[in-house]
């Protein structure tokens, strides 16, 4: 069986990559967070459940092609092969067995040395958020504790408390951020927060649970901003700008909800992004499935039978086969002949099996048709094959006898192979002495098997290494070798990027290029359409650009409006905030022409249109100044209040009074009030200082 922790960390993996394939771009924000909640508990969960056995794909296999009696597999012989071989081992093996153990005993002390450092870590945030809780002063605003903080961070909250700088922000953004955190904690979001700490407690070596926390955060942060959009009092335009404007550093602690400035973009595209339909939501319902195979895999079944036959009861005399957590010297084989190669599955006691391509030809003593010994032998050992051929199928029983004068070999390399069930890896992926002498003539002095085996697997071969060592690329160790193998990176994509203008990328900016289907001609054409722009593209501007859809004629579109210095952070806004030169030229016909940028994104984001600039004009104003248009719509003026003010006799009333009048409170129903107690004058402005003696 596999580990727990390890099945738990295979599960929750699983379902990290079923989310971001399928449900990530879903804006079911709501059922997103139940999958993301539920997906943890259940990680931890299924393995402890068992599996009905006529469910369970861990059975043993019954070779019926070959006639055999079937014997019961008595008491002592499940004992044996639940324990380490005890018949005719010699003393060398009986020595590797205890490295082994010892191994994995270290591992397991990492491990829990590992939970023991995040459990602190744990609680040495929750204590510091305790103590900033009640050391600080407090305003409690119902259910809501808020406290005032005074350095530069950003607003968070944890549990019913919340943390802000009020003196940071004007009074409509400071009053959309407390609403913005009063979601979060009436959603009770800091239970989904601290499920994720708990899960990478016992998940630190998870990349995949790091990686399930921060989408975890980002849709409860999609989630809180579609609760915001739902207020009646808040506008999608004037919220996005208030985000904008909290351009502080995050609060360092990972158990609280905050405005994460890495989140900002990805939030603003999803607020402006299509519902999506509820016929999609079919796609939930394929994670059932996908949990109950792993269930069918790898759970324990309730009822295990177990049947053996006359080949495995003949070898029941000798001693047991290694069993260890890798693959086993002893088990059954399945091939199937395809023109000159043969592929073979060995499948073993165990809950381990491999599939393998060999060459027809490797197979010595083969004979078809009939029962026949054959081998097959490599460096790392011989596999010696009992059964029968039948045309192009075939299946019976296999031992690996390893190669001990291989072991010395890789030894003196500097590569230690702990076990036989190592070498019959290294046999497996054809691993030779030469593949490391290679690698270390090739400057790669510390080689581990870890690292061998997926090299040799992938074929990563000394013409490859060579020809990634002549694109110019220095800064890169062996372990990039693997993804760039498997992604396709060679010396002419290299050649490409470092071509486009990147001389010193890294190895990891590479995969990150490539995983984006970015090539030299993007890069060049991008190039080409921002020449005169200010600021030069850096390989992450590139890549955040892909991944915004930002290509050469979003550019060229806005050069032809006179755009031609545009910043990458402007290109990447003025997307984000979903600026089109369409959107443009509505203004360039009202007569605004070559509005500067900075307007342009104040513009999108209170929502000015040219509709409600030709409203205003048509209320008897011309050539109306963008900061006038900006106070007009900050105040939520409208040409009808306009006209509500004129119809009280202020016929040559300017934008600057009834900005102030609108601001004061001083209403066309508050004017209409006090002429009615008497107080008649001609100027609007006097109507605001009686305001603002009176009040409300």
């Amino acid at each position: 069986m596999i580990p727990y922790i390890l099945y738990t960390a295979l599960i929750l993996s699983a379902c990290f990559v079923f989310y971001k394939v399928l449900l990530q771009k879903e804006t079911f924000f709501d059922l997103n967070r139940f999958v993301l909640l539920g997906c943890m508990l259940v990680a931890f969960i299924l393995p402890l459940l068992p599996v009905p056995h006529q469910f369970s794909f861990r059975k043993d296999t019954v070779l019926t092609a070959i006639p055999a009696a079937k014997v019961a597999v008595d008491k002592t012989t499940t004992v044996a092969k639940q324990t380490a071989p005890v018949q005719e081992v010699l003393v060398e093996q009986t020595q590797q067995h205890f490295n082994v153990e010892v191994m994995l005993q270290w591992l397991v002390y990492l491990y829990w040395f590992g939970v023991l450092i995040f459990g602190l870590n744990f609680l040495m945030q929750a204590v510091i958020l305790l103590y900033r809780s009640y050391s600080l002063s407090v305003i409690q605003d119902g259910k809501f504790r808020i406290v005032e903080i005074k350095d530069d961070k950003a607003p968070c909250s944890f549990a019913n408390t919340i943390f802000i700088n009020p003196e940071k922000y004007e009074w409509d953004t400071y009053n959309q951020i407390l609403l913005h955190e009063k979601i979060h904690v009436q959603q009770k979001h800091t239970i989904d927060l601290l499920l994720a700490e708990v899960v990478l407690i016992f998940q630190w070596f998870n990349p995949f649970a790091w990686q399930w926390r921060k989408v975890l955060e980002s849709n409860l942060e999609f989630l809180t901003d579609n609760k915001m959009l739902e207020q009646n009092t808040v506008e999608k335009e004037s919220y996005q700008f208030s985000l904008l404007k909290v351009a502080a550093p995050q609060f360092p602690l990972s158990l609280t909800t905050n405005y994460n400035q890495s989140l900002l973009k990805k939030r603003i595209i999803m607020m402006n992004s299509k519902k999506s339909n509820v016929h999609t939501t079919w796609k939930y319902f394929f994670l059932v499935p996908l949990l109950v195979l792993f269930a069918c895999l790898f759970n324990q079944p309730a009822a295990q039978s177990q049947t053996l036959n006359s080949d495995l009861k003949e070898k029941e005399s000798k001693a047991q086969s290694n069993i260890q957590n890798g693959m086993e010297t002893e088990g059954n084989w399945f091939a199937t002949i395809k023109g000159n190669t043969v592929n073979i599955q060995f499948k073993n006691d165990g809950d381990n099996s491999s599939s393998t391509t060999f060459q027809l030809s490797e197979l010595k003593g083969l004979a078809m048709d009939k029962k026949s010994e054959f081998t097959i032998t490599r460096e790392a050992g011989t596999m010696n094959f009992i059964g029968k051929f039948e045309g192009q199928t075939g299946m019976g029983t296999y031992k690996f006898v390893a190669n001990k004068k291989f072991s010395k070999e890789m030894a003196q390399e500097g590569v230690e192979v702990a076990d036989d069930e190592d070498l019959m890896v290294f046999f497996i992926v054809n691993l030779k002495s030469s593949y490391v002498k290679m690698l270390k003539k090739n400057g790669y002095k510390n080689v581990d098997k870890d690292q061998l085996i997926p090299l040799a697997a992938l074929d990563v071969n000394e013409d490859y290494v060579t020809s990634i060592k002549e694109s110019g690329l220095t800064n890169f160790d062996l372990e990039d070798l693997i993804p760039f193998r498997s992604m396709g990176i060679d010396k002419a994509f290299i050649d490409e990027i470092r071509k486009a203008g990147y001389k010193d990328i890294s190895a990891d900016k590479l995969i990150a290029l490539k995983s984006q289907g970015i090539d030299g001609k993007y890069i060049a054409d991008f190039q080409d359409a921002n020449k005169g722009n200010s600021g030069k593209i850096t390989e992450d501007d590139i890549i955040g650009f892909k991944s915004m859809d930002i290509d050469k004629d979003f550019v060229d579109s806005f050069k032809q409006l006179g755009y031609n210095d545009l910043s990458n952070d402007e290109l990447m806004s003025l997307k984000s905030l979903n600026i089109t030169p369409e959107y443009v030229k509505e203004f360039e016909k009202m007569g605004y022409k070559n509005i500067k940028v900075d307007d342009l994104f104040a513009l999108k984001s209170m929502n000015i249109t040219a509709k409600y600039i030709n409203d205003i004009e048509k209320a008897g104003y011309k050539n109306i100044k963008p900061d006038d248009l900006f106070a007009l719509k900050s105040q939520n003026i409208t040409a009808d209040l306009i006209k509500q003010y004129k119809d009280l006799g202020f016929t040559d009333l300017n934008l600057d009074d009834v900005i102030a009048a609108k601001a004061m409170g001083a209403s066309p129903q508050f004017v209409k009030s006090m002429k009615e107690k008497g107080h008649n004058f001609k100027n609007l402005d006097k109507y605001v200082e009686l305001k603002a003696i009176v009040g409300r």
